[in-house]
């Protein structure tokens, strides 16, 4: 009989993060701070604790588009450079308490140009915040890195400029490029300019795909745009059909997701408060962990949600009864799935992430079994030959 993992044994584990956006994980009091000092005076609340509770209770409307509609006021304060940057140091220091030792974390540098920052202004200070917080967590003896990824809106004709700053700040700590927003009517194909830029300069992309349209929406964006990861890609699912055995058949293009071993950036909670799963009960994650797809676990948006990369999980070993195996190969799978250089991964999958789940449980880091016995024994559960 399995030990029910509990969160603040979870905290403790090092994590990974690749899918979190920073807008949406603001500090409840830092957005009433923000705007009293802006003259913001559109929130429903100035009460920190009420506001972190109307986020919460306005975030599982069950639509994409209403689900975004509460990024206005996040975005409402996130117009100078004192504040994107403040925003960016409390979002370190949120993460590491949280136990996560690596974040590639998400925003859209043209939401923030509304009282006339440049792109480049609103980049340099989001990297200052970066750069100082994970610097002083260094000479405190609590290391993480922190890279970011810069988010084309799929609403807007911006993308090429994006993507340009994107590589001109790669050496600088921006790793990717991404396009967000409404998928419906907005496919990844109408910014093809900007995926063969990244392409051509040799740069990673992902794309929100496949989280409330369907499997069109995947293909366009791994066939047509070269995503080397599916920003949430929860509608794979539906290329996969399972028998009353459990036995599994994969079409054509979940085949192609799992034999190239490309990350899914999956948000479990999010997707149940956008509608596109009804339940964490009901979320793909668990057969797709079973399936052995290149699975990762993320937080989307922790003010909306309510949630942190911990409590995450928590919900997942509740809900999937997972063991830490399973929470330390979906870590792994993450650090693996990383867009920072192979050295920086391996250093930090050998150097913290493995010794970090050996010191919680041994049965991490037992051998794997050998091809003949795990032909023999076929189960889809056990620690997998390949990632």
């Amino acid at each position: 009989m399995s030990v029910r993992l509990g969160l603040d044994q979870i905290r403790s584990a090092p994590k990974v993060l690749l899918h979190d956006h920073l807008d949406g994980g603001l500090r409840p009091a830092t957005v009433v701070e923000l705007a009293a000092e802006q003259g913001y005076r559109e929130l429903p609340t100035t009460d920190p604790q009420e506001l972190a509770a109307w986020f919460v209770s306005a975030a599982p409307r069950h639509d994409l588009v209403r689900y975004l509609a509460g990024f206005a006021h996040t975005v409402g304060v996130m117009q100078t450079c004192e504040a994107l940057e403040r925003v960016a140091t409390e979002c370190v220091e949120d993460l590491i308490e949280d136990g996560v030792v690596y974040a590639e974390v998400r925003f859209a540098p043209e939401l923030h140009t509304e009282r006339g920052l440049t792109t480049e202004q609103v980049v340099e200070s989001v990297l200052a915040g970066f750069d100082g917080a994970t610097a002083r967590a260094a000479v405190a003896g609590r290391p993480i890195t922190v890279r970011t990824l810069l988010t084309a809106m799929r609403t807007a004709a911006r993308s090429r400029e994006i993507a340009e700053l994107a590589v001109r700040y790669r050496d600088a700590g921006v790793v990717g490029f991404d396009v967000a927003g409404p998928e419906a009517g907005y496919p990844p194909t109408a910014h093809l300019d900007a995926f063969h830029l990244v392409q051509r300069e040799n740069f990673h992309a992902t794309v929100h795909a496949g989280e409330a349209f369907g499997l069109p929406s995947i293909w366009q964006a791994i066939q047509w745009c070269n995503a080397e990861r599916l920003g949430h890609g929860v509608r794979i699912v539906d290329d996969i059909v399972v028998g009353p055995d459990g036995g599994a058949s994969l079409g054509r293009l979940a085949s192609y997701v799992r034999d190239r071993r490309i990350p899914l950036e999956m948000c479990p909670t999010s997707n149940v408060h956008t509608g596109a799963v009804p339940s964490l009960a009901d979320h793909p994650i668990g057969l797709l962990r079973r399936l052995r797809f290149r699975v990762t676990v993320n937080t989307d948006n922790r003010l909306m949600s309510g949630i942190s990369l911990s409590s995450e999980l928590a919900g997942l070993v509740e809900t999937f009864d997972w063991s830490w195996r399973d929470i330390n190969w979906l870590t792994i799978n993450a650090m693996k799935s990383a867009f920072c250089p192979f050295e920086e991964r391996l250093a930090l999958i050998d150097g913290r992430i493995k010794p970090g789940f050996a010191a919680l449980d041994p049965d991490c880091t037992r051998a794997r079994p050998s091809q003949e016995t795990y032909i023999a024994h076929g189960s889809l559960a056990d620690e997998p030959l390949i990632d």
